[in-house]
């Protein structure tokens, strides 16, 4: 035992957090996009594990072509965009139950994506210049300025989403997701807005894809398998730890937003962590199924420990005035 902590390097854990908080800073981009379907719309999406590989494959091609690397990242947010359109189809027009539609639309996409790359994996110039985000850029001189511009996307997408659901149809996809049969009875088409959600939702994926095959210079047709369980563990981990802080003020959406970028960067560093440990590598999948898992339960447990303290409370004030 001595011997195996003798063995760990604090300094190799602290080198590598820069890249995991670059890594949890562009996941969370695809967080914030399962945060719109999960929590607010309250549908199971499981496209996003398609659309993350085809905004990653649409991105490497066009850069390929010649287009420049912020300009590809349009197409890759339009390619996540066409895959919610359609799972919300398949759902809305076709009767097919949400979380079947979004498998139907996954496996699909496996196929579509080895058809936009014409191979399993695609990669980029050493020397492509112009691009977004790089791995080459966390251990540049001037790294702080990359951490600066991916800090700055992220909260200009956060102000865009905060800006978009206080809109009419921001408001109608909340309603939906609230309370689909109230929402109906207001004049809400609510397959319309489901649509529209998946949409915007898988959108973000997509833009996440597309930035994140820039920073590994490469896109991967598995690359996006799991991703749902690391938007899940992201958003989760956010509201265990930050929910309570904005409960109750006036920006409290838009801080739960934010929130969600932490809970993906928390993520990547607990994930660092694990592999500082000289845990298997395999077992990867199985750390973040566990993660999510728990950080699932966590507020189950607390709520039912809450109701059980309050009906012991209120069983005390009850039996009190009867007793002799």
């Amino acid at each position: 035992m001595t011997a195996y902590f003798a063995a760990l390097d604090p300094m190799k854990l602290i080198g590598a957090l820069p890249g995991n908080v670059a890594q949890g800073l562009i996941w969370g981009i695809m967080a914030l996009g399962v945060y719109i379907t999960f929590r607010i719309l309250d549908f199971p999406d499981l496209t996003v594990d398609g659309t993350l590989a085809m905004g990653g494959a649409v991105a490497v091609m066009m850069i390929q072509s010649g287009m420049h690397p912020a300009l590809v990242l349009i197409f890759a947010t339009a390619a996540g965009m066409l895959g919610g359109l359609v799972t919300g189809i398949l759902h809305t027009v076709l009767g097919i139950p949400g979380i079947l539609a979004s498998i139907l639309t996954q496996i699909s996409l496996y196929s579509v994506n080895l058809g936009i790359m014409g191979k399993a994996n695609q990669s980029i110039a050493i020397g492509q210049k112009g691009l977004v985000a790089s791995i080459r850029f966390v251990s540049a001189d001037d790294s702080y300025l990359f951490f600066v511009k991916l800090t700055v996307i992220c909260l200009a997408l956060v102000a865009v989403v905060y800006w978009m659901f206080g809109t009419e149809i921001g408001s109608a996809i909340r309603a939906t997701g609230c309370n689909e049969q109230m929402a109906r009875a207001q004049g809400i088409n609510t397959n319309v807005i489901k649509v529209i959600a998946l949409m915007i939702s898988n959108g973000l994926v997509g833009l996440s894809g597309g930035i994140y095959a820039q920073y590994q210079g490469s896109a991967d047709v598995n690359s996006g398998r799991g991703a749902i369980v690391i938007g899940l563990a992201a958003v989760i981990i956010s509201e265990v730890i930050f929910g309570k802080l904005c409960a109750g003020r006036k920006i409290a959406f838009a801080y739960t937003l934010a929130a969600v970028f932490v809970g993906a960067i928390l993520y990547y560093i607990t994930y660092a962590l694990v592999l500082w440990l000289k845990m298997p590598s395999e077992y990867m999948k199985l750390f973040s199924a566990i993660v999510v898992a728990v950080f699932l339960a966590i507020p189950y447990l607390k709520e039912k420990y809450a109701v059980r303290r309050r009906r012991v409370s209120y069983g005390v004030y009850v039996r009190n005035p009867q007793s002799p």
